[in-house]
């Protein structure tokens, strides 16, 4: 049966996404040393008949790019199978691939429609990755180093107008906190009932510290305090844009929204802490 030539176009993209689901799926199953491994292996041959049963409409081989291939594999690895399934999942829709398109000229695509409905509902069981547990221990320890130090990082750079002692105030004020931050953060999961207190702020803590070595850098790599602080309101911006992206992915939540607000809250902080800084170097008669 031929195809109209629009539907014709969505069977090679679909024919695209199984090839390329089977290829990653398959790949993950020989990787992952946990129960999940058999789920995968399951998926990918399933998505292997899928590509087959649309090569033998589309009558067309097809080929995914290595780099794409590799892209998806190291973002899976490294970042969680959560936040790559979740991406691979936009990746369809933005390729506007619906299968109930196809039933007016293919009877047979409700077996593909059920299989894959199974997929979602194994996958989904799948999801509960460490690093998704303890995403609000990560969201406090960035978030609070983010405001807290930019805060600082401002305020200094304002009044001591010195990029190494900006560099040491920051990061002997960033090392004190992450440490108070984990503590506070163990004693509230404590008290919540956690029953893994310690992991909690350990992630929390890590966080902290991680995000303040970034913020501090740019002032031990330039010698002019402004610059140096301009590239940390950049590394800010980007944490908060690489963070934020993240977890609207993996947990589904909205970008532009979590984004704008924890930027705003930093920057507000950072202004703030300028203006307190240029106060107290006039009240205190400090000169350049």
């Amino acid at each position: 049966m031929s195809l109209p030539e629009n539907i014709y176009r969505k069977a090679l993209k679909a024919q695209e996404i199984e090839f390329f689901e089977f290829i990653i799926y398959s790949k993950l199953a020989k990787k992952i040393k946990n129960n999940n491994a058999h789920i995968l292996e399951e998926i990918s041959k399933d998505e292997y008949s899928h590509y087959l049963f649309w090569k033998d409409i589309t009558k067309k081989d097809i080929k995914i790019g290595k780099l794409k291939l590799f892209f998806y594999y190291i973002l899976i690895r490294f970042l969680g199978l959560n936040f790559g399934i979740k991406l691979m999942e936009k990746g369809e829709k933005r390729a506007q691939v619906n299968y109930s398109d196809f039933k007016e000229y293919l009877p047979s695509i409700n077996n593909i429609i059920k299989q894959e409905d199974e997929h979602e509902k194994k996958l989904i069981s799948m999801l509960n990755e460490k690093k998704l547990e303890y995403i609000s221990s990560i969201v406090l320890g960035m978030n609070d180093a983010i405001v807290e130090l930019t805060g600082t990082l401002a305020g200094l750079t304002f009044s001591i107008r010195d990029s190494k002692i900006v560099a040491l105030a920051g990061i002997i004020t960033g090392i004190a906190a992450s440490f108070s931050m984990a503590a506070s953060e163990y004693l509230s999961q404590k008290s919540e009932g956690s029953k893994t207190p310690f992991i909690a702020s350990f992630y929390t803590g890590i966080t902290y510290i991680f995000t303040v070595s970034l913020l501090v850098f740019p002032f031990i790599f330039f010698s002019n305090v402004y610059l140096g602080f301009v590239f940390s309101l950049l590394t800010v911006v980007l944490l908060i844009l690489i963070f934020n992206y993240y977890t609207s992915v993996a947990q589904d939540k909205d970008f532009k929204k979590s984004f704008f607000e924890m930027l705003f809250i930093g920057l507000s902080v950072a202004g703030i802490s300028f203006g307190i800084g240029l106060i107290a170097k006039n009240l205190l008669g400090i000169s350049e």
